[in-house]
């Protein structure tokens, strides 16, 4: 059969209009509801995770279209007897004519919202970056040889939809229950990126394993042979799917929700200048500001040490977004900011970035609880408040200091805006104040709310 004839009479091109609509409309609303455009092109901007993004909605319905159009057309070589001609092709090239164009239907329903997300994205892929797509592209295949077995023992009519409709719930339901190890294994990722990151190898192969030992132990029902040594293969390809798949959910069985294996670390990196070395995500979205975050790191820092507060230069300020999911916390010689976050279009500029060198720089002699608990005094928090509030007076960066603690107590003090107002008022006497009396004023402050915090825990 020509391609011609082949196209005018695969189920894969009159349903075309229902499975591209499926397509269209989880692109452009269901994968747009969460992250509006603006948000999406803004960054930070990471290719494999934007190809995990957009795949997300699209692995069940591949695998369910492609089975049920693999159904019928399996199907339809029963009904027209091909098995049943003279052996002029083995059944397995009958079988890949008839799926071809099944399996190129699955492929673009996976490949389409890729493609579309790289586009409006401007993204160049690595070939790594492309792993989840060829992971279900291979699924893809499995699911159309198994869906082309079906079609051969069940009515099409029938079996073609039910069996659509059965592997898209299969697929997505085993996402909700438990074991954990059931959403590893079917085909459709649990597993979502961050920036930097990308899945090992082991995340993509227990599930293609999984499928695929399925479908090959099918597949060896079409085998060419006489009955006996028929038998002896079908039965040797059972046990070995049953083995390859036990395996599969062995190795899966200690993965949690959402944490297959995956990689970090794999973020091109800019960087500039010595003492600190400032290093920044080069699609964070920020990378063009990478000389002017740094001036406002060393000015931060030495205008904070010209007044009198003991905040040490580091040796190399990176950007969190590095970070990957397993963040490093910062110590006094390596910090870890926000950078792109801060100076990106969704950002506060370079005031975020002086509030982030703040809140990492300035430290008191004693530590302080993390949350307020009731029943618990808080005396301390006017005093450890206004000497950091005075620290951000000085670098400007007071505005978002004063919207965290202002979010802070409206959560715990009935008398919040008389807590907030003394915080301030406390703060902006001591800025009228000379600068070596304003120094010693903020040691003092830290002082005291180090006396009242300690005088609480003992």
């Amino acid at each position: 059969m020509n391609l011609r004839a082949r196209l005018r009479t695969t189920s894969a091109v009159w349903t075309a209009p229902i499975w591209i609509g499926i397509v269209a409309f989880y692109f452009f609303y269901a994968l747009h509801l969460e992250d509006p455009y603006d948000e999406v092109i803004s960054g930070p901007l990471w290719a494999a995770q934007q190809v995990a993004q957009s795949l997300f909605y699209f692995y069940a319905f591949a695998y369910a279209i492609t089975c049920g159009l693999a159904v019928w057309e399996g199907g339809r070589l029963k009904r027209d007897g091909v098995w049943t001609l003279a052996p002029g092709r083995t059944r397995f090239r009958v079988a890949a004519d008839a799926l071809a164009p099944v399996v190129l239907a699955g492929w673009l329903i996976l490949g389409l919202p890729v493609v579309m997300r790289l586009i409006e994205t401007r993204l160049l892929p690595t070939p790594w970056a492309l792993a989840p797509l060829l992971f279900g592209m291979g699924l893809v295949v499995a699911w159309a040889v198994m869906g082309c077995a079906l079609g051969h023992v069940t009515p099409r009519l029938v079996s073609a939809p039910l069996s659509a409709v059965f592997v898209y719930y299969l697929i997505t339901k085993t996402g909700q229950v438990e074991p954990v190890w059931l959403r590893h294994v079917s085909g459709s990722l649990d597993t979502s990126l961050a920036f930097g990151e990308q899945y090992k190898a082991l995340t993509l192969l227990v599930p293609f394993l999984f499928t695929m030992s399925v479908a090959a132990a099918v597949a060896v029902w079409w085998l060419p042979a006489a009955r006996a040594i028929q038998r002896g293969a079908r039965g040797a390809a059972g046990i070995g799917a049953l083995g390859v798949m036990i395996l599969c959910a062995n190795a899966a069985s200690g993965w949690g929700y959402g944490d297959g294996p995956v990689s970090v670390g794999h973020a091109p990196v800019r960087c500039t200048g010595t003492a600190p070395r400032v290093c920044i995500a080069e699609t964070g979205g920020s990378a063009e500001q990478l000389k002017r975050v740094r001036g406002e790191i060393l000015r931060t820092v030495t205008r904070l040490r010209e007044a009198g507060v003991n905040v040490a230069m580091p040796e190399t300020v990176s950007d969190s977004l590095l970070n990957g999911r397993n963040r490093q916390h910062s110590t006094q010689t390596n910090w870890w900011l926000p950078l792109s976050e801060q100076a990106g279009k969704s950002g506060l500029g370079m005031t975020g970035v002086r509030y982030g060198v703040l809140l990492t720089s300035v430290r008191f002699p004693c530590a302080f609880p993390t949350s307020f608990e009731s029943g618990q005094s808080a005396d301390w928090v006017v005093n450890h408040d206004a000497a950091m509030l005075w620290t951000a007076l000085l670098v400007e960066a007071d505005k978002p200091y004063l919207a965290w603690r202002r979010g802070e107590y409206g959560s715990t003090f009935q008398n919040a805006g008389q807590v907030l107002a003394k915080v301030e008022q406390r703060a902006r006497n001591a800025r009228r104040l000379s600068q070596d009396k304003q120094a010693d004023w903020f040691h003092a402050e830290q002082t005291k709310a180090c006396s009242l915090v300690q005088g609480i825990t003992r």
